[in-house]
């Protein structure tokens, strides 16, 4: 009898189907097509022949044709340079970051110095300062420095991010501060057990922080824009904007371009999705 009894409450109701249910899954695919449709858009105007994009009402499901790209390639000559431009930038400074950040971030959460807790505020405290008041003095020392017009310009003020180290901060202080301790006691150096421990468990968050940093300078516009001066040093975003002329706005072109440079995007995340999901539901609870 208590074996049946145990047996019993072992075991789970199943799962009832009710109406809140039901409303919370409508919901949350009602929000999901919402957000999609602009993405949906984008890539339907891309295919959408000229006259055909500024139609009034709009057709969902339109002809589809190639004329924008073949006129974005005839147009654009520069177009593989914008992007390869993205690409060296992106990466670049998706690299420094996933060093520079991590290092700074190992360092506030296991290491102890005098004014630590003062300096990691200090450092925190200036995310309140809008990018936008930094740029005519970064803008000056570019210049002094004779950058403008490389990619250099574009590169060197994003190697580390105030947001990324505290990410990283926050996700290494879950990390056991034992096997440091036995790193060290194995023999292994400092630089050792940050390339050896720390990096290889922090994968998840890292995953997180390059998804971050990607999508935010592969779409970075303003900066750019503002350094790159001749056609073939402009990224992707910089480019496509130069597509709109002063008088008229050829929408299927401009969409065509801003299809293919999402894609990228689009695929990075796919491909690094499981780690970012990890590294945001790890970093959100501190075991």
């Amino acid at each position: 009898m208590a074996l049946s009894v145990a047996q019993n409450a072992g075991r789970q109701a199943p799962s009832r189907v009710t109406a809140p249910r039901i409303l919370m899954w409508v919901a949350l695919i009602l929000t999901t097509l919402i957000s999609l449709f602009p993405m949906y858009w984008m890539f339907v105007t891309a295919f959408t022949p000229t006259q055909d994009t500024i139609k009034t009402p709009p057709d969902l499901f339109p002809h589809a044709d190639l004329s924008n790209f073949e006129r974005l390639f005839a147009q654009a000559r520069d177009y593989w340079a914008w992007f390869a431009n993205s690409v060296i930038i992106t990466l670049g400074i998706t690299f420094f970051h996933l060093i520079f950040d991590t290092l700074s971030g190992y360092a506030f959460a296991k290491k102890r110095f005098p004014g630590r807790n003062i300096l990691f505020w200090v450092i925190i405290s200036t995310l309140m300062i809008p990018p936008q008041v930094t740029l005519v003095p970064l803008y000056i020392v570019v210049q002094n420095f004779n950058l403008r017009d490389s990619l250099w310009a574009v590169i060197l003020p994003g190697w580390a991010n105030v947001f990324g180290i505290f990410l990283m901060r926050q996700y290494i202080q879950t990390l056991p501060t034992e096997l440091e301790e036995a790193g060290r006691i194995d023999g292994c150096s400092e630089p050792g057990i940050f390339w050896r421990i720390i990096l290889p468990l922090s994968k998840p968050a890292l995953a997180a922080l390059a998804i971050f940093t990607f999508v935010r300078f592969w779409n970075d516009f303003l900066w750019p824009s503002m350094v790159l001066i001749k056609s073939p040093s402009y990224t992707l975003p910089v480019g496509v904007a130069s597509l709109q002329t002063e008088f008229s706005t050829d929408y299927g072109l401009i969409f065509a371009g801003s299809a293919l440079a999402a894609l990228p995007m689009i695929l990075f995340f796919l491909a690094f999705q499981k780690y970012f999901l990890e590294g945001v539901r790890a970093g959100a609870v501190k075991g």
